[in-house]
């Protein structure tokens, strides 16, 4: 008789965690409200359940239990994939759209994906990556093809009877070697979303506009999110900045999430203009200059800066605002807004430590690895037992971000490691000749990386794009940084032009290292 009370209690009082649960919900409570506007398409979230059901169906006899890759920007498509993909039992690949052929004919062999989903934007594309597999998966074209398949499945419907069973596989960008598959679990991915919802105030009145990569960390864990809040998810195929100040004015967007660089796009667009209400913005990927802050905050848009890596289901750590901030001016307000923060609600809090493993003091200068454990990392690599073990060597992800600790505890990103240049025995952190360099009035952008000099064998390089119309020499720039900053931080070149980016707008400072 226990074990019977035993085994129903445990039915009662426990449930795996997993993200596709939050759209069971949505459907069950807000079945009849708008979850998608893609173009001119509309759907419920009755419809939406319904949809992702059917994909489940058509995708489960296809796949003999391996995993199912889509190649798509933000449309219905890969938003219904997040939630139809593990209700066909096997994990989900999403993928960056802008690899060449090569790097996703490498992620199909090395991931196994058995189907390929793909917008027929990249038809083009498809072809010689599957010639690049090891292994050819079957191809279904996101179009006629996509529809005619989910019209004819027996909706289905899996459940993950273990939380930290493998949810999908996220591939980093390889710009030092091959991608990594960095392995996100159920358990993760449903609290990671739980977490964003309550940093962002989601709620069913929200308004979402998909300006951030959904392949991008399974777009930091915003399909479940938003889902989550039964908020309206806003498809938007590219952050052109014309299409997004539409979208905010005539669908009423309260919430997008952007690199820093998107939002530089955005603030000096010639569209932009105050909005009528609060659109809250949470941006990551590389530290906002205060500078953009200022501007967005003009706007009208209320930003807070996120910190994370694709190991890490995206955000990690938060730059949590303290009410006892509000009545600060606004240039404090913006450097207390670039700082990276504490960790988010179901994070544990970062540790940042010295070489010998010993946490650095709270004394906002000493530097040291920001570390990261917690249910928001990763299960490991794919595939990949030794570069699993490089990365948790005692137990806490270890980033390769220098930063310091300030007395409220607050972290502070510094730099990449790689990105430190060491000039003449002295450190430099390119994240702090950046910010002083973006408070230019004529500066729209700027990266700064070493540059090798004989004499001091490395010195800083600063790579900058201006405001349209803008005028400011080389000269001029660096005066302006030795004004603010010791001399030996100042740039010893400033090279003009548009500067290389990802497909999630993270400056590609390998290539401007290359150069210098």
């Amino acid at each position: 008789m226990r074990a019977d009370l035993d085994a129903g209690l445990a039915a009662l009082s426990f449930e795996p965690l997993t993200p596709t649960a939050y759209l069971e919900r949505a459907a069950a409570a807000h079945g009849d409200r708008v979850a998608v506007i893609d173009g001119d398409q509309r759907w419920t979230y009755a419809e939406l359940h319904r949809r992702c059901r059917q994909l489940a169906g058509a995708l489960h006899p296809l796949t003999g239990g391996r995993p199912v890759a889509v190649l798509a920007p933000n449309t219905h498509v890969l938003l219904e994939a997040h939630f139809g993909v593990p209700w066909a039992g096997v994990p989900l690949v999403a993928m960056n759209t802008r690899l060449s052929a090569g790097e996703i004919g490498y992620i199909l062999g090395h991931s196994g994906a058995a189907v390929l989903v793909y917008d027929p934007a990249f038809e083009p594309l498809v072809g010689p990556a599957l010639a690049r597999a090891n292994t050819a998966p079957l191809t279904i074209n996101a179009g006629a093809e996509y529809e005619e398949l989910l019209a004819g499945a027996a909706p289905r419907q899996a459940r993950a009877d273990d939380e930290r069973s493998l949810l999908s596989i996220n591939y980093t960008s390889g710009t030092t070697g091959m991608p990594k598959g960095v392995m996100y679990h159920h358990r993760g991915a449903y609290l990671q979303a739980l977490a964003m919802v309550g940093h962002t105030g989601l709620s069913p009145s929200a308004v979402h506009l998909w300006t951030l990569p959904m392949f991008h960390c399974n777009g930091w864990c915003f399909p479940w999110a938003v889902t989550a809040a039964a908020a309206t998810h806003v498809c938007l195929p590219k952050p052109e900045p014309a299409e997004v100040w539409r979208l905010i004015h005539e669908e009423g967007v309260t919430h997008l999430n952007a690199a820093p660089t998107v939002l530089s796009m955005l603030a000096y667009a010639p569209e932009a203009e105050p909005v009528g209400t609060t659109v809250r913005v949470a941006t990551g990927g590389s530290p906002p200059s205060p500078a953009i802050l200022r501007r967005m905050r003009e706007l009208g848009f209320e930003v807070t800066h996120l910190y994370g890596l694709t190991e890490t289901f995206g955000p990690a750590m938060i730059c949590d605002w303290r009410p006892e901030w509000n009545n600060l001016d606004a240039n404090t307000q913006a450097r207390l807004k670039a700082r990276q923060g504490v960790g988010n609600m179901i994070s544990c809090q970062a540790r940042v430590v010295a070489e010998d493993g010993s946490e650095v003091p709270a004394d906002g200068r000493t530097l040291g690895e920001i570390t990261l454990r917690g249910n928001n990392v990763m299960l490991g690599y794919f595939k990949d037992e030794i570069a699993t073990r490089r990365a948790v060597l005692d137990g806490w992800f270890r980033t390769g971000d220098l930063g310091v600790v300030h007395s409220d505890g607050y972290v502070e990103l510094r730099d990449r490691s790689k990105d430190v240049i060491i000039s003449g025995g002295e450190n430099i952190a390119s994240v702090e000749v950046e910010q002083v360099i973006a408070e230019h009035p004529a500066v729209l952008e700027v990266a700064v990386v070493a540059r090798p000099d004989e004499r001091w064998g490395e010195v800083p390089a600063a790579y900058v794009t201006l405001h349209d119309g803008a005028v400011v020499t080389e000269g001029e720039l660096i005066a302006f940084v030795r004004e603010r900053l010791a001399r030996f931080k100042a740039p010893k070149t400033v090279v003009f032009g548009p500067l290389p980016k990802t497909s999630t707008g993270k400056i590609q400072k390998y290539l401007l290292r290359q150069e210098s």
